[in-house]
């Protein structure tokens, strides 16, 4: 009996009855809610999205008697639009965390600090160049190619330790050199 009064009344709301909309609505309404409440966790987020659903059973006519319950299609609808709301939520909040990074990362490069990147990428390239040349390469490969030692060891031929031990010394004259050169600069 009540399936079939649901019936009629979605029947009248789509015929622009709006005395039926409010008893559907005093039918139905606490389940929409409970749901979206539960899903959403918050108040008015919960009451927005039972609007939403109950104006969505209004327009778009998909509600089939025939398929099922009218309980069993708004839980159906309140819990795609629960979930289609989380996922906005969560792709909104990963796109403002990447704007807030690149925000931070805006506001401090300046046409200074750009000039400063480039006069330090210089004095590097200065400073490899006095390095031993399997110095230079071992380190080259290391952080420019992002190579792991044992990987260059494999390329080189040459033992594990000593490539280990050409990157230490090689890292520890770099620094020597950058120092004199940033000494020159001031």
């Amino acid at each position: 009996m009540e399936d079939e009064t649901d019936r009629v009344l979605v029947t009248r709301l789509w015929q622009g009855d709006l005395t039926a909309m409010g008893t559907l609505y005093d039918r139905y309404g606490r389940l929409v809610y409970g749901l979206a409440l539960k899903g959403l966790g918050q108040v008015t987020e919960a009451e927005d999205l039972m609007q939403e659903v109950f104006l969505s059973l209004m327009r778009t006519r998909n509600y089939d008697a025939s398929r099922g319950s009218l309980a069993s299609y708004l839980t159906t609808v309140t819990r795609s639009r629960v979930m289609d709301r989380l996922r906005s939520q969560t792709v909104r909040r990963k796109y403002q965390h990447q704007w807030q990074r690149h925000q931070a990362t805006a506001d401090t490069t300046t046409p200074m600090t750009h000039l400063t990147q480039a006069e330090n990428c210089a004095l590097v390239r200065q400073a490899l160049s006095s390095l031993k040349p399997e110095q230079r390469q071992v380190l080259e490969m290391s952080y420019y190619e992002g190579r792991s030692y044992s990987d260059i060891s494999a390329q080189l031929g040459v033992p594990l330790g000593t490539v280990k031990s050409w990157a230490r010394r090689g890292l520890l004259r770099l620094r020597q050199e950058l120092n004199v050169l940033q000494g020159d600069l001031l």
